[in-house]
C-alpha cells in the first residue's frame, strides 16, 4: 500500500482493534496496533492533513461490523481500510454455544467488501484472525477457525485487496517466545504481540 499525506485511514474490527478506545472521543486510537501505526505514520509523513481513525468495538462479528458499515466506515469516506474480523465469530461457539458458520462468515465479510468495493475508492487491507494455542483449550477451536482464515484469503484474492498473514505472523513469534508473551489468552496481543502486528502492517506500506 501507498499511504499519501491526505489520506484517511480507517482500522476496524473486535477488541484486538478496539483495545480500549475512548469511545466518546472520535479521534481515540486506542492503546493498541492502531496507534502505534498511526504514531509511525504520522512520525513519517509529519503531515497536518493524514487523518486516522480507529473504529474497533469489543466482541464484533462480521456481522456486526457489517451493521454498522454505514456510519462507522462508509461515512467516514476513508481512503485506506483496514479490517480485522473474525476470532469472535469462533469464539462465541465455545463461551456462549451461538456459533458462526464459516458460511455465514464469508457470506457477511463478502457483502462488507463489496459495499466498500461500490461505494469508496479506497485501499483495503485484510489481517486475517489469528490464534495461539495458550490455554491448552484454544487447539480446539482450529477446527472452527481455520476455514474462518481460509476465507479471509479467498477474499482478499478475490476482491484484490492486501493481506497480512497474521495467523503465520504470530506462529512464527512463537517459536522466539512463548505464546502467552504475544497473547496471555491466545487472542488479545500483549504490547509485544500489537507491536508485531503494526510492524507487519508498516512492512506492507510505503509512504509517500
Amino acid at each position: 500500500m501507498l499511504i499519501q499525506p491526505n489520506d484517511r485511514i480507517l482500522f476496524t474490527g473486535d477488541s484486538i482493534t478496539d483495545c480500549g478506545r475512548v469511545r466518546t472521543d472520535a479521534n481515540h486510537l486506542g492503546f493498541g496496533y492502531a496507534a502505534f501505526i498511526a504514531a509511525q505514520l504520522q512520525l513519517l509523513l509529519a503531515s497536518p492533513e493524514l487523518q486516522i481513525f480507529n473504529r474497533g468495538i469489543s466482541g464484533n462479528r462480521a456481522e456486526d461490523l457489517l451493521g454498522r458499515v454505514q456510519p462507522d466506515l462508509l461515512d467516514l469516506k476513508p481512503t485506506v481500510i483496514s479490517i480485522l474480523i473474525g476470532i469472535n465469530d469462533t469464539w462465541r461457539r465455545y463461551d456462549s454455544n451461538n456459533p458462526t458458520s464459516t458460511e455465514t462468515y464469508e457470506k457477511n465479510y463478502r457483502a462488507l467488501l463489496e459495499k466498500i468495493r461500490k461505494e469508496l475508492d479506497a485501499q483495503v487491507v485484510l489481517l486475517e484472525p489469528f490464534l495461539l494455542h495458550v490455554p491448552e483449550d484454544r487447539y480446539a477451536w482450529r477446527e472452527d477457525l481455520n476455514p474462518k482464515i481460509d476465507v479471509a484469503r479467498k477474499l482478499a484474492l478475490e476482491f484484490d485487496t492486501e493481506l497480512l498473514p497474521l495467523d503465520g505472523i504470530f506462529a512464527k513469534a512463537a517459536t522466539q517466545a512463548p505464546a502467552a508473551y504475544w497473547a496471555a489468552d491466545g487472542v488479545h496481543p500483549t504490547a509485544a504481540g500489537h507491536a508485531l502486528i503494526a510492524e507487519a502492517w508498516l512492512d506492507n506500506t510505503e509512504v509517500a
